[in-house]
């Protein structure tokens, strides 16, 4: 059985007179090494006995100086962790009798590694229930080194103040990174965060209600906790997230390696956020599941976009019996906007769409598929609906030609409905019909093959 208090060494002097003195005082006492390593709540008798026996000296100190402590809280919570403090150095000065201690305490966070510089004030201690005993203070935490956490990367610092009891710390505060990478896409971006905490003390259970994110235009809002896990080191994370009103740009930013981003646009999102305790990259742990909509879209790959409006002009145009190269508007033939929304999920570096459909004027196209996060995989299939019938869409002769068959394609309200499909590369993608194994020759192919040139 360990030891409640141990201690490497300590030393404090007295006066003659002091020493006479009932209570006993001391001036300063310094200590080195000290760790003390509270039992569960359940077994603290035996502390509250040592401060009940008979015949004890009084000693009344006025200042502690502690390097190198340990504090470990021990709990007898299925699946819970003792939660350990290492602490550098702190300085605790007596205010009165049955008063707080103040201190002044710094230390270096492991995970992150950075250093925390706090003030403030604590007590007085409550042996029969410390998760009971106050406190109240101001912390700054610097330089932390986010390289430390596998998976990102950045220089955050942070600032607030705090207050409350040892098992219940109400913490309001806010950080900066100037330079926030996420290793699957290694592009630096501002992250900004406001944030209001609950924080477990004893346990190191933390509670976001809520946490507000900037990266660069676009603001996060997210609620949930960052709990100790059963026999794994580290937290697990689970967050509910909404960005409203931001842009798709500035995420994918973050998110994904191309630059620019393939598509710039107002985006809402709604998702869970789930990270898992482990020694695995960031985007190995996180799962997520949500939807989404974007609007105004824009993508940035030329070949793409340029393929979306001809495809537009042609269904809408076509439709109304007019020819692409002499009727169109200026306004008919300006750069078209999109709008895409569905649903996914995300889970070992892969999104899954389930659902997700993307729409301008004329065409509305129904998909479902998969998109790596490093970008190297896009496998999107379904259908194309379009208002103009696939006749009308061409013209002289091949229109002639095709007007037989335009019923085949005329379906469920749309002048044509053909399957499609993306795939390819998120730097290099391809979209084109999808008629899976049919035959080549096959009449709906050969009728339809111009719409993919």
């Amino acid at each position: 059985m360990q030891p409640i208090i141990a201690v490497g060494k300590f030393h404090f002097g007295l006066k003659i007179a002091d020493f006479l003195r009932s209570p006993m005082r001391v001036d300063t006492v310094y200590v080195n090494g000290l760790r003390l390593n509270l039992p569960p709540r359940q077994d603290r008798s035996q502390m509250q006995r040592m401060g009940t026996e008979s015949g004890r000296i009084r000693i009344v100190v006025d200042t502690f100086i502690f390097d190198d402590t340990q504090l470990i809280i021990n709990t007898l919570r299925p699946g819970k962790l003792p939660i350990e403090f290492d602490i550098a150095s702190l300085k605790m000065t007596r205010t009165g009798t049955n008063s707080p201690l103040r201190f002044e305490a710094s230390l270096t966070n492991p995970k992150p590694v950075g250093e925390i510089y706090s003030t403030g004030y604590f007590g007085p201690w409550r042996a029969d229930s410390p998760r009971e005993t106050p406190l109240q203070g101001n912390y700054s935490f610097t330089h932390a080194d986010l390289s430390t956490i596998k998976g990102l990367s950045g220089t955050l610092s942070s600032s607030g103040q705090y207050a409350g009891s040892l098992g219940r710390i109400v913490v309001d505060g806010e950080t900066d990174t100037p330079d926030f990478r996420l290793a699957v896409c290694r592009r630096a971006v501002p992250l900004h965060t406001n944030f209001h905490a609950i924080v477990d003390g004893t346990s190191g259970d933390t509670y976001l209600q809520p946490v507000r994110a900037r990266i660069l235009n676009s603001w996060l809002l997210a609620k949930g906790s960052v709990v100790r896990q059963k026999y794994l080191p580290g937290h697990r994370v689970t967050l509910d997230v909404r960005v409203d009103g931001g842009r798709i740009d500035d995420l994918l930013k973050l998110a994904v390696r191309t630059d620019p981003p393939l598509l710039t646009g107002a985006v809402n999102l709604r998702t869970t956020f789930e990270l898992s305790p482990g020694e695995e990259a960031i985007a190995d742990r996180i799962k997520l599941a949500g939807n989404f909509q974007v609007s105004d879209a824009d993508f940035s790959n030329e070949t793409v976009q340029s393929k979306i409006e001809a495809l537009s002009l042609r269904s809408r145009l076509r439709k109304r019996g007019r020819s692409t190269s002499n009727s169109a508007t200026d306004a008919e033939t300006a750069s078209v906007r999109s709008s895409l929304g569905g649903t996914f999920d995300l889970e070992d570096g892969m999104i899954t769409f389930p659902k997700i459909q993307f729409s301008v004027p004329g065409t509305v196209v129904a998909l479902n598929g998969k998109y790596s996060m490093d970008g190297s995989k896009l496998d999107f299939h379904g259908t194309a609906r379009m208002d103009a019938k696939l006749s009308q869409m061409l013209t002289g002769w091949k229109a002639l030609l095709l007007k037989p068959v335009d019923p085949f394609f005329s379906k469920n309200g749309a002048g044509t409905e053909v399957p499609v499909q993306v795939t390819g590369t998120r730097a290099e993608p391809h979209i084109g019909l999808d008629f899976g194994h049919k035959d080549k020759n096959d009449t709906k192919s050969a009728a339809v093959a111009p719409m993919a040139r």
